[in-house]
């Protein structure tokens, strides 16, 4: 089915449903009684929805009815390279290293057109609006040749799926291009598009024109209104060295923008007070973090002879139990840094599991992807479930984690109170 928009299509957009909702995602009324969730963290309910909205939920009786579904809400996808997606085939990454992603991607960006950025663009917007995405923020490699035809496409994107996907922009720079005499231009546009501000802060980098150029850029996003989206600490080695940066100059330069920090691999290497104490600060900090476990996975910690035996990625748990929120994302797909993906939410979440060991039928273990992802892309709706909501959903078959966490589970997608697209199938 294409990718047409579900508010022009004709109907009321009203219909109704019954399946297994997660329990933490279900939004009822005040004084509604405490539903009955199994053991899974599941509850039977009702949905019901009219004109695009959904109505407030109906709690089933599990015994009396047993609903062969389960319902999530259309899922964002908080941190991706829409303008480098499907590249791996042209510029592949044989080694598998953060340093050969480096120059195949740098070999890329100088081959870039408004056309084939469009079109991987419109491939990757389409695949994951079918398979459930609402929502991307994306990076945009913004120095160099490719950069003037990678905005472009990207910004035509944004306007030509307004309806269907919410982009989000980010200006993926060297940090200290914020202190040039381009950057203003480049913040403007930025700014204009209701995008983030970004960069790479890789250790080590404790020098005085780090902290400068730091200062520089949450001055001028702090200026303009713009969010901060930071690659930082994205390594093996000098664990949380990027962090600590950014927390002395916030110390020197608050800011009443969101920042966030993408990766944090390398705090997992921490001694586990130290990384106690660093979680404190970032939370007095309102610092918030996007988890990439699948390319940290497949680039850090590499060696020739060795399976790694300590594996960097984003202490999710440990940061979210100080209080900082944590999204998970999906990062690169078949390009230089990461050769897998394909931007369906269903599969990351069923990839990051392992990975992170974290339990989706808890609350924390389902918020980055659902709730956490929203917030910092600041969205209108949370993604919680119940009345006045969108009728946004991803309806899966079957009645447990289990279900929907094996591969190509079959699913049909509602926007607008419009099914749009049934994805996967199993023999």
């Amino acid at each position: 089915m294409t990718a047409q928009d579900p508010s022009m299509r004709p109907g009321s957009g009203s219909g109704h449903l019954a399946a297994w909702i997660p329990t933490g995602l279900l939004d009822l009324d005040p004084g509604s009684s405490l539903p009955i969730s199994n053991a899974e963290g599941l509850t039977a309910v009702q949905l019901r929805w009219d004109r695009g909205q959904l109505l407030a939920p109906i709690p089933l009786d599990p015994p009396n009815v047993s609903p062969e579904a389960l319902v999530l809400p259309r899922l964002v996808d908080a941190h991706v390279h829409l303008d480098k997606a499907f590249t791996w085939s042209s510029h592949p990454n044989p080694s598998g290293t953060y340093l050969g992603a480096l120059n195949a991607n740098l070999k890329e960006h100088a081959t870039r057109t408004e056309e084939a950025v469009y079109q991987r663009g419109e491939q990757s917007l389409q695949r994951a609006f079918e398979c459930g995405v609402r929502a991307m923020r994306t990076h945009i490699d913004s120095g160099g040749p490719g950069a003037r035809p990678s905005w472009d496409a990207l910004l035509a994107l944004q306007q030509d799926w307004r309806q269907r996907i919410h982009l989000q922009c980010v200006a993926l720079v060297p940090l200290e291009f914020w202190s040039s005499s381009e950057a203003e231009d480049l913040a403007v546009q930025v700014a204009e598009c209701g995008g983030c501000l970004g960069g790479v802060l890789a250790p080590p980098r404790a020098t005085a024109a780090t902290a400068d150029q730091l200062e520089v850029l949450l001055r001028l996003a702090d200026r303009l209104g713009c969010g901060i989206d930071l690659h930082i600490d994205e390594g093996e080695q000098h664990p949380a060295a990027g962090m600590r940066q950014l927390l002395r100059a916030l110390g020197h330069c608050p800011v009443d923008v969101p920042v966030t920090c993408s990766h944090a691999s390398s705090l997992a290497l921490l001694p586990p007070r130290r990384l106690d104490r660093l979680a404190e600060a970032m939370a007095e900090a309102a610092l918030q973090v996007i988890a990439l476990p699948l390319t940290n996975a497949w680039l850090l910690a590499r060696s020739e002879h060795a399976t790694p035996l300590q594996r960097p990625q984003a202490p999710i748990r440990q940061l979210q139990r100080r209080g900082v929120s944590v999204a998970v994302a999906g990062d690169n797909v078949a390009d230089p840094w990461f050769p897998g993906g394909d931007f369906d939410p269903l599969a990351l979440l069923a990839a990051t599991l392992p990975l992170t060991q974290l339990l989706p039928w808890q609350r924390l273990g389902l918020a980055p992807f659902t709730t956490a992802p929203a917030s910092m892309l600041q969205l209108e709706w949370d993604g919680r479930i119940g009345a006045g909501a969108p009728a946004d959903l991803i309806r899966i078959d079957g009645d447990s984690w289990s279900d929907l966490l094996r591969p190509s589970p079959r699913r049909e997608v509602l926007v607008n109170g419009h099914w749009i697209a049934a994805q996967g199938a199993r023999p």
